[in-house]
């Protein structure tokens, strides 16, 4: 089932970071995975002063491709090209007329495919487009919350001002609850999030196939869809869990490479995310490989064949699909504040870990994942030694299922696993 673009319009916090852009730069390119909401957030903003051109019509590209002056003459800027990794063409004539007029906010253009269309990016527009990213939808977006006034705020409504305060600092109350098995299962995808009438199982099912039959087929020129297939639904069950490529290699009968080029596609299509170890050794071995996660807890637990909440919940899947999830919030958010504040995981060789940390301002933040309501104070007892070596500064926070922030340990608070609270 389709719905039309301006039906049921869930506002998206990256406006701020876009509304920065429009008033700086002559291109903005978005990016974001398909059926992200890319179109609907493009039409629904700027629809009334740009042009919408859809790039997917064959009629439309095969002009473009044809006679790509005469067709920026009929499409003067402003103007939206939508799915323009269909005509790569367009970005060096699109940059000939940015050189004669370098106004700000002239084009608009998004795109589901990052590769392809970072490499036409970055040899036509460099200094002349910003990059932004569209992901599904975060909870603090379904809860319809405001963008966070700063990275700061967030930091200190999350970890605490550093005084064992419990303050909510930039956090905020929400309207609604955003539970954690329900969000494992439809994850943030607008159209199977904002429509509960949307058949899940169906939904899911019909975009993974579209997701081999477009991306990867043009991506990987594979003919063996099939394998591509397992291949995805292996990567679901190792989310929230150290890569190994030559054990996913065992599995599927290919090469450690191979693996490593599929997983190359998956997160140039931006399904999954290669959380990398932090590197600082505070006197111990730690992990080299990177944690492998898919971005849409959803995807994840539907190729893991999870179809209710009791499967969820009473699963030995809940615990890595709690710190997808979490892990998935912050890699959202950062994007919507257009920051470039660090996310790591860490582990020692003698298998303490931190499931995120992120490091901003020359602090280290520590966040534990739980799928408990019931947080205690053991839960929290790798976290603590790991302050202890993170050195002076250091916070501490333990995400699980409780509704408000409450003290812990000294220096830990168990916080909502989500930031819309």
């Amino acid at each position: 089932m389709s719905y039309p673009w301006s039906v049921c319009y869930c506002t998206r916090l990256l406006w701020k970071t876009f509304e920065r852009a429009i008033r700086t730069f002559p291109v903005i390119l978005l990016t974001g995975p398909r059926q992200s909401g890319k179109t609907t957030f493009l039409r629904h903003e700027f629809g009334s002063s740009h042009r919408y051109v859809s790039l997917d019509r064959p009629d439309i590209r095969e002009r473009a491709l044809a006679d790509p002056v005469a067709f920026l003459a009929e499409n003067p800027p402003p103007a939206i090209l939508d799915e323009v990794q269909q005509a790569t063409a367009l970005l060096p004539y699109i940059k000939d007329r940015v050189d004669r007029d370098r106004a700000a906010g002239q084009w608009l253009l998004s795109g589901s495919q990052k590769f392809p269309l970072m490499h036409g990016v970055s040899e036509t527009l460099a200094g002349r487009v910003a990059v932004l990213s569209l992901d599904p939808l975060s909870t603090r977006e379904v809860v319809e919350q405001p963008p966070f006034s700063s990275l700061e705020g967030l930091m200190s409504g999350v970890f605490g001002p550093g005084d064992g305060a419990n303050t909510g600092g930039d956090i905020g109350d929400a309207d609604r609850e955003v539970g954690l098995a329900d969000w494992l299962l439809r994850g943030g995808y607008p159209e199977p999030r904002l429509h509960a009438e949307v058949d899940r199982q169906l939904w899911f099912s019909g975009y993974t196939q579209t997701y081999l039959e477009r991306d990867v087929r043009d991506l990987l020129q594979v003919a063996d869809l099939g394998t591509f297939s397992r291949f995805l639904s292996l990567c679901a069950s190792r989310t929230g869990t150290i890569l190994n490529a030559a054990d996913i290699g065992r599995d599927l009968g290919v090469s450690a490479p191979t693996v490593k080029r599929w997983l190359s596609v998956l997160e140039t299509s931006q399904v999954i995310h290669l959380l990398p170890p932090y590197h600082r050794n505070f006197g111990k071995r730690v992990r080299k490989s990177p944690k492998l996660f898919l971005i849409d807890p959803g995807l994840a637990s539907f190729h893991l064949g999870l179809h209710s909440a009791d499967a969820v919940l009473a699963g030995p899947s809940l615990g890595p699909l709690a710190e997808t999830a979490v892990v998935g919030e912050w890699i959202k958010t950062m994007r919507q504040m257009g920051e470039t504040a660090g996310l790591y995981y860490w582990r020692s060789s003698g298998g303490i870990e931190v499931d995120l940390v992120i490091e901003h301002g020359g602090r280290l933040h520590g966040l534990e994942v739980k799928a408990t309501a019931t947080p205690l104070p053991h839960h929290a007892d790798g976290l603590a030694r790991w302050l202890s070596w993170a050195g002076e500064g250091a916070r501490g926070a333990l995400a699980c299922r409780v509704a408000r922030p409450l003290a812990l340990r000294p220096g830990i608070r168990a916080v909502p696993w989500h930031l819309a609270w």
